[in-house]
């Protein structure tokens, strides 16, 4: 057992755990890496720890400013804990329409919580550009984040999360990701493809998102909507072109809370939003590709910040998907995932 100095020391190289019931159901290996054993309990601690170091190595961020950045969450909390464990104030924007317990782990922090009304990115009202013009009115005391444009995002895992991928499981053939912010699958991406090209990486992108069209089009246009958190981008982020994408799907939000309560009641496992719908990317691309393939996606977080919605038998009525032993038998799950791609 190793013996660590701060917290901060915590975060990253996280396990691999195999998903036995879809490895045996699809015929190939299927894992995902546990982010949510980060310290903050997610995959955002990295973009944080490494956004705040290389802010503080080039004089951006000094002693006495404050961190000010727009989230849908995680990463608000791993800003929040991160600055607490360097002794840096935090404040945080966020649509008041998000988790309540990201609300409360982003204030347990010590971080200052603004919570704004959910409007179009076009408005300034929006959360990302009102935590822009406060760190931009008084650039002396506040340093900006801005997680979808600082390079540092996507450079936490290019530097660590993707060897470490590689280190665990040398015989990947499949990267399968969500995008938020674009800094995970842009870092992690581009290093599988540096060091070996056969691995497809593959985004899944929730309806509502302009990702998948993007990739395909060149157009970011997007069709239905989502109730997932943080998910997907309608612009261009300057993160996200660092991305080696093969191709992309979409899911729809009733296979992800399918699959989350299936693996909830057989492996033990409760997935985050974003979690459930990669690990439903994951097995819909070992539906389809060729039996043995070694295939990896991300837990980000855990289902308790989904409580509201991922598993609240009201929530889900509200949306018109029913949970019962049908919909949960992995054979009626994998059906309506390969029809949607």
């Amino acid at each position: 057992m190793s013996i660590k100095s701060s917290v901060t020391k915590m975060i990253g190289n996280t396990p691999l755990l195999k998903i036995e019931s879809l490895s045996q159901f699809s015929g190939s290996d299927i894992y995902i890496k546990c982010e949510h054993l980060n310290p903050g309990g997610s995959i955002k601690d990295r973009a944080a720890l490494e956004m705040i170091s290389s802010a503080i190595d080039s004089g951006k961020l000094k002693p006495g400013m404050s961190i000010v950045e727009g989230t849908a969450g995680n990463t608000g909390i791993g800003l929040g804990l991160v600055g607490a464990s360097m002794g840096i104030p935090v404040e945080i924007f966020m649509p008041n329409n998000q988790s309540k317990m990201k609300e409360q782990m982003i204030s347990l922090f010590g971080a200052k919580l603004n919570l704004v009304a959910p409007c179009p990115f076009k408005d300034e009202n929006h959360f990302y550009h009102q935590a822009k013009n406060k760190a931009l009115a008084e650039p002396e005391k506040y340093w900006w984040a801005d997680q979808f444009e600082n390079t540092d995002n996507h450079l936490a895992h290019y530097k660590y999360t993707g060897p470490e991928i590689l280190k665990d499981l040398p015989e990947i053939t499949h990267f399968v990701s969500t995008a938020g912010s674009g800094g995970t699958i842009a870092g992690i991406s581009r290093y599988l493809k540096e060091k070996k090209t056969s691995v497809e990486c593959v985004l899944v992108d929730p309806k509502g998102s302009g990702l998948k069209s993007y990739i395909e089009t060149g157009i970011f246009k997007s069709e239905g909507s989502s109730f997932t958190e943080g998910i997907g981008i309608m612009r261009l982020v300057e993160n996200f072109k660092h991305a080696k994408i093969d191709r992309a799907i979409s899911l729809k939000d009733d296979s992800l809370v399918e699959l989350a309560h299936f693996i909830k009641n057989t492996e033990g496992f409760a997935l985050g939003l974003s979690s459930a719908l990669n690990l439903s990317a994951a097995f819909a691309v070992a539906l389809k590709a060729p039996p043995g393939s070694q295939i990896l996606s991300l837990s980000c977080d855990l289902g308790e910040r989904s409580m509201a919605k991922l598993y609240n038998g009201d929530f889900l009525s509200s949306q018109d998907i029913a949970i019962d032993n049908e919909t949960t038998r992995l054979e009626n799950i994998s059906q309506k995932i390969l029809s949607q791609i």
